[in-house]
């Protein structure tokens, strides 16, 4: 690989980094290619880029992007990248859920926003809830007060008609 590959490819890792609001390491060793093609239909379906780079090019590449200063060690091995725009906690699910079955595909440690996590975290990533589930618990829990009052005036209006008709067969008997 010639120096001109090599910086489009450092460019490019720094483009996904910097686009990214998780990215995740995995070592992927032991993965045949079959199951890596399964998990990056995963990943795509998810809209997730998973990609393999050779762990200097990653290094030189963190080198001239802040904040991911604790992946330098970790960059040993055979080594995945996935990148997660909105679903930050995605890939942590797809990467538990491969590794439960295969017990491969090991989370070495990932970065959602600014915060690291290790690998010895996925079990807690996996298991909090995407975008989209806290999005909709929200809108949830700002709809059960406003179902919750006009509930209760349908309620009002209704115990209120019964006594009315029952005043009416009163006076009618």
């Amino acid at each position: 690989m010639n120096k001109t590959d090599k910086t489009e490819i450092i460019s490019q890792i720094k483009d996904l980094v910097n686009g990214s609001d998780a990215v995740y390491l995995v070592n992927y060793t032991g993965v045949s290619v079959e199951e890596i093609s399964t998990i990056r239909r995963e990943f795509l379906k998810e809209g997730i880029t998973y990609k393999v780079f050779k762990n200097t090019l990653v290094k030189k590449a963190l080198q001239q992007t802040e904040g991911y200063e604790k992946f330098n060690d970790l960059l040993v091995g055979m080594i995945g990248y996935a990148f997660a725009k909105d679903n930050t906690t995605v890939p942590a699910k797809i990467i538990k859920q491969f590794n439960d079955k295969n017990n491969k595909f090991n989370l070495v440690g990932c970065y959602i926003e600014d915060q690291f996590f290790g690998g010895d975290q996925l079990e807690t990533l996996s298991k909090l809830p995407t975008k989209l589930e806290l999005i909709a618990g929200i809108i949830g829990s700002i709809n059960a007060p406003a179902s919750g009052i006009v509930g209760a005036i349908n309620a009002v209006a209704r115990d209120l008609v019964s006594v009315l008709d029952a005043i009416e067969k009163k006076k009618a008997a």
